[in-house]
């Protein structure tokens, strides 16, 4: 069962400045709910290493735990070159450099909508230490 949507908004920003929090780069925050039935939103990260892309993974299941919010499926933690965070409502994907330019993930999700994460963040007053 989804949340409200606008938990689902919040589940998301939350893990955007998670992964912030952990210095990763290019994230970006996609509305998908128009176009799939997977998730609400997509949020997709950039890690430069295994070490990055499992801080970073880390962090959004620590933030997301204060949260009350659980894990349903973690998969990739091992190799750490694409890990995949599934809340439910929200997907996270944290890829290494190398991952996210070959798959191009958010291309293929393109006529989803753009989260200005970093407005909506703001304006909700969501950070993470």
């Amino acid at each position: 069962m989804r949340n409200s949507l606008g938990e689902s908004l919040k589940t998301a920003l939350f893990c955007a400045a998670a992964v912030e929090a952990k210095k990763a780069n290019s994230i970006v925050v996609l509305d998908v709910k128009q176009v799939t039935l997977l998730a609400d939103y997509f949020v997709f990260a950039g890690g430069e290493s295994k070490a990055q892309v499992k801080a970073i993974a880390e962090s959004v299941r620590e933030t997301l735990g204060k949260q009350g919010e659980k894990t349903k499926s973690l998969e990739g933690m091992s190799d750490a070159r694409w890990v995949l965070l599934d809340f439910g409502d929200v997907i996270v994907h944290v890829l290494q450099s190398e991952e996210r330019e070959f798959y191009r993930l958010e291309q293929f999700w393109n006529h989803a909508l753009l989260v200005d994460w970093e407005k909506e963040c703001e304006r909700l007053d969501i950070k993470v230490d």
